[in-house]
């Protein structure tokens, strides 16, 4: 008789050290709690910014978001130049970033060598790790003063004929803040296109080598059309990233609230208006303007990261039922 034939299965004797189903109930109802705060902090803090906002909406409406004048000292609140700076900032910084976020993305997956790929991938996270303050320190210290000397007077001469490339070389302005969210939002949106790339299955790519493709021809016509939608929602991963920053863009925007057609000119967004003026307000009104502002940010990103998630979710869901249903057929 062997010696342990008497003795319980496995998973029993497991369960019975764990403490039984009651432990596992604890640990389920644990779980839930945790998750409950989580949605919980989240409600809080959008209810917190709406109530301190009320008396902005009900003194301004509709006319808060298209106004363009911003003096606390008469009461006039607008966040039309709050809005343009941040959109500006944020597609500037998108158009720079996204190409080379993606061509990093498809090096680190399928076209550097592979003794590459962890030395660059590590660059990547570094530069997700660098303090927004230091950002906007390099970029005031070294950024501005070569945007006024060399590089918006060499945009000028060659590119004047259009109007954002005209005007007084300050350094500081809706050009210098755009060029650092660039740098800021370039491991959000290559990470998650990293994520979205490794998740095209691998079937796909063997499939077209095996047709005679070149691994560019793979790239170019089978995984970013399946990687389409992931894609798209790491790019707007990083446009939540970078309306949201603040501390950076406040140091080298100009903070001037007004709207002009040149990108050399001062301007201000909304993360950097709260930044620099929330300490400052006195009356109930700017207080209140500012919370308004706020909520308008909390509603933007909130809505962009949601809608990023959920098109991440479509290239990541298929994927990975492909790989379960790959392993379980391997291990049958």
């Amino acid at each position: 008789m062997a010696p342990d034939a008497g003795a319980p299965p496995r998973s029993r004797r497991l369960r019975a050290e764990a403490g039984g189903p009651l432990v596992d109930r604890a640990f389920v109802g644990a779980g839930g709690v945790a998750a409950a705060l989580v949605a919980l902090v989240l409600v809080v803090i959008a209810l917190s910014v709406f109530m301190t906002a009320l008396p902005s909406l009900r003194a301004f409406g509709t006319s808060f978001v298209i106004g363009r004048g911003w003096d606390a000292l008469r009461g006039d609140h607008g966040a039309l130049p709050f809005l343009y700076g941040t959109v500006v900032t944020s597609v500037i910084a998108l158009a720079l970033a996204v190409p080379i976020a993606l061509g990093v993305a498809l090096f680190l997956t399928d076209l550097g060598p592979p003794r590459l790929r962890r030395p660059v991938s590590a660059l990547v996270e570094l530069l997700a790790a660098v303090p927004s303050v230091v950002y906007g320190l390099w970029a005031a210290l070294v950024l501005a003063p070569l945007l006024r000397a060399t590089i918006e007077p060499a945009l000028e001469a060659h590119l004047g004929s259009l109007a954002i490339f005209r005007g007084p070389h300050l350094g500081v302005g809706l050009l210098c803040a755009a060029l650092v969210l660039a740098i800021m939002i370039l491991p959000t949106v290559t990470s998650v296109a990293r994520e979205v790339l490794r998740a095209v299955p691998t079937e796909l790519r063997e499939g077209g080598l095996a047709l005679g493709a070149t691994r560019w021809d793979v790239v170019r016509r089978v995984v970013l059309p399946h990687a389409r939608a992931g894609l798209l929602g790491a790019i707007l991963l990083g446009f939540g990233r970078a309306v949201g920053e603040a501390m950076a863009v406040a140091m080298v925007i100009g903070s001037r609230p007004e709207i002009s057609g040149s990108l050399f000119a001062p301007g201000y967004t909304m993360s950097s208006v709260i930044a620099n003026e929330f300490a400052e307000a006195r009356e109930p009104l700017h207080l209140a303007a500012l919370a308004e502002i706020g909520l308008l940010l909390f509603v933007l990103t909130l809505a962009f990261n949601v809608g990023a998630r959920v098109l991440v979710a479509r290239v990541r869901g298929p994927a990975f039922a492909a790989r379960a249903a790959r392993v379980q057929e391997e291990t049958a």
